[in-house]
């Protein structure tokens, strides 16, 4: 697991979306993104946009994969991450919406959406670099504490902390919904590289669990100690709970030069 510590909340973005974007010229313009809303995400898919726009990231024939999708919301409500990853991902980016998909959270059968989302996947080959927020109970995706660590695409009853959290993008906390689909904890270690952001102390107990605690489903994050290609990008205040994060800096600053990113932390 790579961990880099940024001074600043836009320190995280900017080098979040300079280490995409290395990965991304490596793989070439049909790169599979794994994207997931919050604030964090938006940041670094902003930073994204300021790359393709200045020439020097093609992202013309790329596909994404969302990590989740409210249950029980309207199609075409605004706070549905159909409508979110449309004016955060697909429009700023340029990607083509054809290729550009989301869990069905809309579907009659649930279990049958889980199962196409999957099968969608490995049609496009699998992704390629996903990318990740942290919940502060320790949730990546919807994958709430107990989470099955092989979990794959599915229905989850969200928590009543991860409900309370996300209640300020509608008008009232009884306003958000009580299920999601979500993407898998086996389905997120499938991608082939993992850029985890988080920022803020709120995010620091959650944070410390995932690099050093032990894999627990009890903290979902946790599971990422097993990929092999996980970065975390984070700023000093969702650092401040990690008992080793002076090591990290040492060993971020003493990277041989060719694995050192082009922005500096």
């Amino acid at each position: 697991m790579e961990v880099i510590i940024c001074p600043t909340e836009e320190r995280v973005a900017e080098v979040a979306a300079a280490k995409a974007a290395r990965l991304a010229r490596g793989i070439g313009p049909t790169v599979v993104l794994g994207v997931a809303t919050g604030s964090s995400p938006v940041k670094t898919y902003q930073e994204l946009v300021k790359l393709v726009a200045a020439g020097e990231l093609d992202l013309s024939e790329a596909s994404a994969f969302a990590l989740d999708e409210y249950v029980g919301l309207p199609q075409g409500h605004p706070e549905s991450y159909h409508e979110v990853i449309h004016r955060t991902v697909t429009v700023p980016l340029g990607l083509d919406p054809a290729r550009v998909h989301v869990p069905n959270g809309f579907a009659e059968d649930l279990s049958a959406a889980g199962e196409e989302y999957e099968a969608a996947i490995k049609a496009a080959g699998g992704v390629d670099i996903q990318f990740l927020g942290v919940g502060s109970n320790g949730h990546i995706g919807f994958n709430e504490p107990t989470s099955s660590l092989s979990s794959r695409t599915r229905i989850k009853t969200l928590a009543a902390s991860t409900r309370a959290d996300n209640a300020r993008f509608f008008d009232s906390a009884d306003d958000v919904p009580r299920h999601c689909m979500t993407q898998g904890l086996g389905t997120i270690l499938d991608a082939r590289h993992v850029i985890l952001m988080a920022t803020g102390q709120a995010k620091a107990e959650a944070v410390a669990a995932l690099i050093e605690g032990p894999v627990t489903a009890m903290w979902p994050g946790s599971v990422l100690q097993l990929h092999r290609h996980a970065t975390i990008v984070i700023d000093e205040a969702a650092a401040s709970g990690l008992r080793l994060r002076e090591y990290y800096k040492e060993t971020y600053s003493h990277l041989p030069d060719w694995q050192r990113l082009e922005i500096q932390v």
